[in-house]
């Protein structure tokens, strides 16, 4: 009599876990920089609108301005959800800056800054891991990453 064997054994069963498990301990990381990524696209557009915003600012009233969101100021604030902190140190919250989800603290915006016919406006989270990623735009428009947390 010949016995037919359908199914798996409990061994091939955990070889098959094993090998699911080490590939995704493989992507996981990669994964994780692709959507910190993501994250930092938004800044790239929050500084350009910023940026753009000051340059008709200053058009109007012939000087930059610290104030984003208020009297004599942009009328810029973030819509929706948001990651990062935008905006110049030493300002309050949700007039000179806006603190994100990320709660990046208003410190990490130090490199921001406001001339007679120039700006630094700064953007700072902590995307991937604890190492703070902060980019910065100039009256240029010119987008500098002063400190690259996907390194």
């Amino acid at each position: 009599m010949i016995h037919s064997r359908n199914g798996f054994t409990l061994i091939e069963l955990m070889i098959v876990v094993a090998l699911i498990a080490f590939l995704s301990m493989l992507a996981v990381p990669n994964l994780m920089k692709v959507l910190a990524k993501a994250k930092r696209s938004e800044a790239y557009l929050y500084l350009r609108t910023i940026a753009q915003a000051q340059k008709v600012h200053y058009a109007e009233y012939g000087a930059y301005t610290t104030t984003l969101n208020g009297k004599g100021g942009l009328g810029w604030r973030p819509e929706g959800a948001f990651n990062y902190t935008y905006g110049f140190p030493g300002t309050p919250e949700g007039v000179g800056h806006f603190v994100g989800a990320l709660k990046t603290p208003v410190s990490a915006l130090s490199v921001g800054k406001i001339g007679d016919s120039t700006f630094i406006i700064a953007a700072a989270g902590r995307i991937y891991g604890e190492q703070l990623d902060i980019l910065t735009i100039n009256e240029q428009g010119e987008i500098a990453l002063v400190n690259d947390a996907l390194q």
